[in-house]
């Protein structure tokens, strides 16, 4: 009888998460400060059963930055990222920026509750494709390789959440973020001596 009870109750448990996590997901990316009643609320769930997964705020808020992370992986997935390099750059800055500022309010809470090289570890899996992007442009000469490539990476990754912040501080429109972030990246990103490029030139 306990056996077949338990597939059961972990199914439950599994959907309560699942239901949670997409309410925190929603929740969190209109009002960074959603409460966890809130939240419960949307997830159709009480106060305790949301503790009983997720102990803290700071639980939940992390679970639900690695949860968008995550949906955005196959968006990231379709990019493509072949032929010359900065043009590939220029489409995988177009395609993780729609990711950025459709959760921007996500991060808004992530960076009020964890640490940054926590929230630098969940974007790990996004940064190893502009890390390998990153290594071809400079085997092929198009990107600079006097820096460290993680030094890159971080560039970009720093780059691409400042315009959040521009964005919700109203000094940036939405619409200009992903041209203001591609051309800060590419002159980053361009040997010392070499002229940067516009996209217009490539």
């Amino acid at each position: 009888m306990t056996q077949s009870k338990a597939p059961a109750k972990r199914a439950d448990a599994q959907r309560s998460i699942a239901a949670i996590l997409d309410a925190a997901t929603e929740s969190l990316s209109r009002n960074p400060d959603a409460s966890v009643s809130e939240i419960a609320k949307v997830a159709g769930v009480g106060r305790v059963t949301l503790y009983g997964h997720f102990p803290s705020r700071a639980d939940l808020v992390d679970a639900a930055f690695a949860h968008a992370i995550e949906d955005g992986h196959d968006a990231l997935e379709a990019v493509d990222l072949s032929g010359d390099p900065r043009l590939a750059l220029a489409r995988l800055i177009e395609s993780s920026w729609q990711l950025v500022d459709r959760f921007r309010s996500l991060l808004l809470a992530a960076q009020s509750v964890l640490p940054p090289g926590r929230i630098r570890a969940l974007h790990e899996e996004p940064m190893q494709r502009v890390q390998h992007l990153i290594e071809r442009g400079q085997a092929e000469g198009v990107f600079r390789s006097d820096l460290p490539t993680s030094w890159l990476v971080g560039t970009m990754h720093s780059v691409m959440h400042n315009a959040a912040d521009e964005i919700n501080a109203g000094r940036l429109a939405t619409d200009e973020a992903a041209d203001c972030i591609t051309a800060t990246v590419l002159a980053a990103f361009t040997p010392p001596g070499h002229r940067i490029p516009a996209l217009s030139d490539l």
